[in-house]
């Protein structure tokens, strides 16, 4: 076999991708020494028990079809630091490296075998989507212990093979979960990387305002903690959809919740008043108090348009930050 053969839709072994592309045949998530290649392995059967599952999301957006992949660790935190993180670096950073993210998919046991090996179905080669390379949630462990995980956002990378029991299980109904407000507060720790390879990087911050709301978040639920208000984030997954949605803060104290924007354009509002209206209809109790969190005050009239619409508007100035409470 070489790899002009390797076509999405191909049944194969991980013995035979071993052979082909290097590495090993053990673990999710295998980086070649002898190939610029990562080999990726899909087992619905096994995400299941600790409450994810991989493959294709229905939704698509204006670039594409999207393919969710869990990162590597089943006990304890997802990290992308040290030996428990080494796997998962090195698909965050594959583009630095020049790698491929070739995907396959568990396909029932290899025929007469006596072993458990299974057939492995190539989906096809990904790469990071450039604009959110991966998101962060919370699951169970394998002892059945809430932990923060790691969901690379991949793209279809030329021809690839997108099969119906492949897509990810619409939700039979609608479900709000309460979870650690670090999974929006912040990005896991990534590793530290020279100038020159962070200029290659598969996922550069793509405006100044995603690095300004990333701070204002942390800055304002340091504040919140610091007067002893009890906040979370709400994961969200909808009736008949695949994708998994996030809040910004919720705080249990004030029943409030925020959307958290990085600058005050008349764009960003527009965005942080739809966020809101969108998630305020999920959250329980029912009728939460809506607040948009901005970095400077926005101009008066979109402050008006935020007050017609009984939301408060919280900003940051040199005193800390300035609430204007909807009348």
């Amino acid at each position: 076999m070489d790899l002009a053969s390797i076509k999405p839709g191909l049944m194969t072994t991980r013995a035979a991708m071993k052979e082909l592309f290097g590495g090993g045949t053990q673990g999710g998530i295998i980086p070649s020494d002898t190939t610029p290649n990562i080999l990726i392995y899909v087992d619905h059967d096994s995400g299941k028990k600790y409450g994810y599952e991989d493959g294709w999301l229905e939704e698509e957006d204006e670039h594409g079809p999207v393919f969710e992949y869990t990162g590597q660790g089943t006990r304890g935190e997802q990290t992308f630091l040290g030996r428990n993180g080494s796997r998962n670096a090195a698909v965050l950073y594959h583009a630095d490296s020049r790698r491929s993210l070739r995907v396959f998919m568990a396909a029932g046991k290899v025929p007469g075998s006596k072993s458990a090996a299974k057939r492995q179905r190539y989906i096809g080669e990904f790469e990071l989507d450039s604009q959110q390379p991966y998101t962060v949630r919370e699951a169970n462990d394998e002892k059945g212990e809430r932990r923060r995980i790691i969901v690379f956002r991949l793209r279809p990378k030329g021809d690839f093979e997108r099969l119906a029991q492949d897509v990810i299980s619409r939700a039979r109904e609608t479900d709000t979960q309460k979870v650690s407000a670090k999974v929006v507060t912040c990005k896991m720790v990534e590793p530290k990387r020279n100038r020159v390879s962070e200029s290659r990087r598969a996922a550069q911050p793509s405006l100044i305002a995603d690095l300004r709301q990333s701070a204002l978040r942390e800055q304002y639920l340091e504040d919140l903690t610091k007067r002893e208000h009890e906040v979370f984030a709400c994961q969200i997954k909808i009736l008949g959809t695949t994708s998994t949605l996030k809040t910004d803060l919720y705080d249990a104290t004030t029943h409030e919740l925020y959307a958290i924007r990085g600058a005050s354009s008349r764009d960003e509002v527009h965005v942080a008043l739809g966020q809101l209206q969108d998630f305020a209809r999920h959250i329980e109790p029912r009728d939460p108090k809506l607040t948009v969190l901005l970095p400077e005050k926005p101009q008066d009239d979109l402050l008006n348009l935020l007050h017609t619409q009984g939301i408060d508007l919280v900003y940051q100035d040199a005193n800390g930050y300035t609430r204007c409470a909807a009348k």
